[in-house]
């Protein structure tokens, strides 16, 4: 079900031509997002370390399915995909309903979406 959830956000954000803050690898039901983190140059001086550059951003995948994997990289994924559900939230005015509330964000952002007044825009 996750990885459904995952191509709705990813057609929603095409449909609405925002980038997502963790974008998704579709892959049918073996879907993943992704989160970039710091790469540390471990050779830079510590001083040099507080002044990691955008450029050298590393990218970690997390599962956005359960079978065969760690349960808490799961649920660090689904975690991630709110985040971008709230994302596109913010991008039309609406409040989101948490960081819990996966499906009740989704119906909110479809809801918006869908009604004629924003289709009138």
């Amino acid at each position: 079900m996750d990885d459904v959830l995952g191509l709705a956000v990813s057609l929603i954000a095409s449909y609405l031509q925002v980038p997502l803050r963790y974008p998704l690898r579709l892959g049918g039901s073996r879907s993943y997002i992704r989160d970039y983190a710091p790469a540390i140059d471990h050779s830079m001086s510590s001083s040099d370390s507080y002044s990691v550059s955008l450029t050298s951003l590393k990218s970690v995948e997390f599962p956005l399915f359960i079978e065969g994997q760690d349960f808490t990289r799961a649920a660090y994924a689904m975690f991630l995909l709110n985040k971008d559900l709230e994302q596109l939230l913010n991008f039309i005015g609406v409040k989101s309903s948490g960081p819990r509330y996966v499906l009740a964000n989704l119906k909110e952002l479809l809801r918006t979406i869908l009604s004629s007044e924003y289709i009138e825009m």
